[in-house]
């Protein structure tokens, strides 16, 4: 029988609150519509979070003992119309769970917000209240390592496991069931004390980086505030957080910094380190800022992609390439400190003893992560947990600020979760999150063992734009999850990469849908050719570079039609087909030596002729007619034209450039100015180069859109873009609650 619990009158996921007194559903503050019963049910839900509620519970509890209808229809009715209200799916849930035969679970943290006090102030999300009511049970022993007898992540005794496993593991997790279910009863009967997760914020926009451009999620404490970029106006913004009542307020910066990205905050918690992330450049100038905001000061003359503070608060430790160095800002002197075999350091942290430094290593040809340290004795780099993962990918670690934990993300079957080592010791991980969340940049509190982090709910929806109405407009189609998009020339086929990276095509209704290459390729973008038989793509298998593919458009093995050993990438068609023109990637995706121009290889032959005059250009496309290919500058802010007849170079436009598609009567080419205010879509005529603007961020419907990408356009030259509304939330958690 159900047995109600007392909850809340007031109780928040993600983005949602409900009020159970006035039967309202809020999502970031705008009430959403949801019928009685689904909202009876959402309700009942909630009111057991983690815990499996059956169909019977359901059946009485919503229609009653003596009420007669169809249970099985209108129970999956409701369970249907709270699923279209949070955005959520069955296949792939975020919040509500379908156990077959067995009824329903709520898998997503759940919160109380702060309550009004009689003087109208809001109480402490820290305060007893306010403890996230369903969270984690760990139990604290090692977890091994993935085998290929095991699976990739050991299962952890939870009052919620861990959500529906995406396709890419879905017959691993079939062999898994049974062993499982058994696993999961008797953890329910032994697990410890859950450990309680807290969130911070609510308004689902702190900006969770992309570290495939090597921009990863940060933020730093000061013991009152943490310090993150929010998403505000399409772009990040540094903000302060206050931890105890979640208000989030912007830190006022020089226009020099731009999409502000975070390296550290000085020991004394005055001062932060900044670099801008908004210019393509791997290396940016770094600056001194106080948590206050206001003034900056540029350090030196330097130009690094991450730094943090000496241990004494004096020095400042920077990584430029491959090398790491430390540069006193009294005099601008700076001295060697050391140097890296492979990759580039991000995420540096020194040990609260000041004598030990460990740091995340991002390999620009494998794309992988991995942990690394050094004493300040010797300054040799060696790597931590080596071969726990393959290819790894660990990442952000923390110390806590005795230095008893040293706490960090990694990713295990689609999913990111904190971890944490004890203190200095090479010991085995401890998993100490179990999503449903992906966790991500922990960073520890000043004077305990509370860790706080980014807890990724991103929610994204592909849009089209209409010129009658001027705003753009979800498509509520198969594209809706579509990454970039691409039409095949006779108008009747489209292909997409989905967010996982797995490529689709399917005729422009969307029937006839097939996957085209096998879940282990991680597929950026894909053109199909001429005749509408092939697509090109690039691609990558994971712990290898960016290559060149191309797949038939009935489905089959994927060709890689380059073998080597850097990066490569944007195939472009040449008229008759024959011929694919090709880039390198930029310094963000992958910074390597080499030299970066423009080749064109023929399918026929396999001869591979680099494209005159095109050092230093990238993202090549070439027109549907044949006669040009447009290109990048490296920098991302020259739209270049190349005049194959003449072969002779000319700027197109002057602005900032990303993602450029050409229209189908090769007179014009899609670019987004995503470096401007209002990052605009322009339509550049050719070969004059007028720009018109087609759309920009004021044609998205008022606080629905955190930011957006251009994915392509549609047979009818209409810009198709990806609109984010949610990223994340700041949660946080204590070691010492387990």
């Amino acid at each position: 029988m159900f047995q109600s619990i007392e909850t809340p009158a007031r109780t928040a996921f993600g983005l949602f609150e409900v009020d159970l007194q006035t039967g309202e559903l809020w999502k970031a503050g705008r009430r959403i519509k949801i019928q009685t019963q689904p909202f009876k049910v959402l309700e009942a839900l909630l009111e057991r979070p983690g815990e499996i509620v059956t169909r019977e519970d359901l059946q009485l509890r919503v229609w009653g003992p003596d009420t007669t209808v169809d249970f099985d229809h209108s129970i999956g009715t409701a369970i249907n119309k709270i699923r279209e209200a949070l955005g959520d799916s069955a296949d792939n849930p975020r919040f509500i769970e379908t156990l077959a035969r067995r009824g329903y679970r709520f898998i997503a943290p759940v919160t109380r917000p702060p309550a009004l006090t009689p003087n109208g102030v809001a109480s402490s999300p820290g305060s007893e209240e306010s403890i996230a009511v369903a969270d984690l049970a760990l139990e604290d022993r090692p977890a091994r390592p993935p085998t290929a007898d095991t699976p990739a992540v050991q299962p952890v005794p939870s009052f919620r496991p861990r959500r529906t496993l995406p396709i890419a593991t879905g017959i691993a997790a079939g062999l898994m069931a049974a062993a499982a279910a058994g696993y999961f009863a008797a953890s329910w009967r032994t697990a410890t004390v859950p450990v309680r997760i807290t969130q911070i914020t609510q308004n689902g926009r702190i900006s969770p980086g992309a570290p495939s451009m090597e921009n990863l999620p940060a933020a730093a404490t000061d013991g009152v505030h943490l310090f993150a970029p929010v998403i505000a106006d399409g772009r990040p913004v540094l903000s302060q957080v206050s931890i105890d009542l979640g208000d989030v307020q912007p830190v006022p910066l020089p226009s020099e910094i731009a999409s502000p990205s975070l390296g550290d905050i000085s020991p004394d918690g005055s001062r932060i380190l900044l670099r801008s992330h908004l210019s393509p450049e791997s290396e940016q100038p770094l600056w001194v800022v106080p948590t206050a905001g206001g003034s900056a000061l540029r350090v030196s003359n330097i130009l690094a992609h991450d730094a943090t503070w000496m241990p004494d608060g004096k020095g400042i430790l920077y990584a430029a390439g491959s090398e790491l160095a430390v540069t006193h800002p009294e005099d601008g002197t700076s001295t060697p400190f050391a140097t890296l075999a492979h990759g580039r350091a991000f995420w540096i942290r020194w040990s609260p003893d000041g004598k030990l430094l460990r740091f995340t290593v991002l390999d620009p040809i494998d794309h992988t992560l991995s942990l690394w340290e050094l004493s300040a004795a010797d300054h040799t780099p060696h790597p931590i947990l080596d071969g726990w993962t393959n290819p790894p990918s660990e990442c952000c670690g923390t110390w806590t600020h005795d230095g008893r934990y040293y706490v960090f993300q990694s990713t295990h079957g689609g999913n990111i979760d904190l971890w944490r080592l004890s203190g200095m010791a090479h010991s085995n991980p401890v998993q100490i999150t179990n999503g449903p969340l992906s966790f991500e940049a922990p960073v520890a509190d000043r004077n305990s063992h509370r860790i706080y982090f980014l807890g990724l709910d991103s929610r994204s929806e592909t849009q089209r734009y209409d010129p009658e109405r001027r705003e753009f407009l979800p498509t509520h189609n198969f594209l809706s999850a579509a990454g970039r998009i691409s039409f095949s020339r006779d108008r009747q086929w489209v292909a997409w990469p989905d967010l996982n990276g797995r490529l689709w095509r399917a005729r422009v209704d969307g029937t006839e849908k097939i996957q085209l290459t096998p879940d282990s390729l991680q597929v950026f973008l894909a053109y199909w050719s001429p005749d509408g038989r092939q697509l090109a793509m690039m691609a990558r298998e994971p712990g290898k570079a960016w290559q060149i593919y191309r797949v038939s458009a009935d489905g089959g093995s994927p060709e890689q039609l380059l073998h080597e050993d850097r990066n490569a990438g944007d195939p472009s068609w040449s008229a008759d087909g024959q011929s694919l023109v090709f880039g390198r990637v930029t310094d963000l995706m992958g910074k390597e030596n080499g030299p970066r121009n423009l080749q064109i290889l023929n399918l026929t032959t396999h001869q591979i002729t680099s494209v005159p005059g095109s050092d230093g250009l990238f993202s090549p496309r070439w027109s549907p007619d044949g006669r040009y290919i447009a290109a990048l500058s490296l920098d991302q802010r020259r739209l270049m034209l190349y005049e194959v007849a003449t072969h002779t170079w000319s700027t197109l436009a002057t602005t900032s450039v990303a993602d450029p598609v050409w229209s189908s009567d090769s007179k014009s080419i899609y670019i987004h100015a995503f470096m401007a205010d209002t990052q605009p879509i322009y339509r550049v005529s050719v070969p004059d180069g007028h720009l018109d603007e087609v759309a920009d961020l004021s044609a998205f419907r008022a606080g629905d859109t955190a930011d957006y990408f251009f994915v392509g356009i549609t047979p009818d030259n209409l810009p198709l873009v990806r609109a984010r509304t949610s990223t994340g939330n700041l949660y946080s958690l204590n070691l010492d609650d387990r």
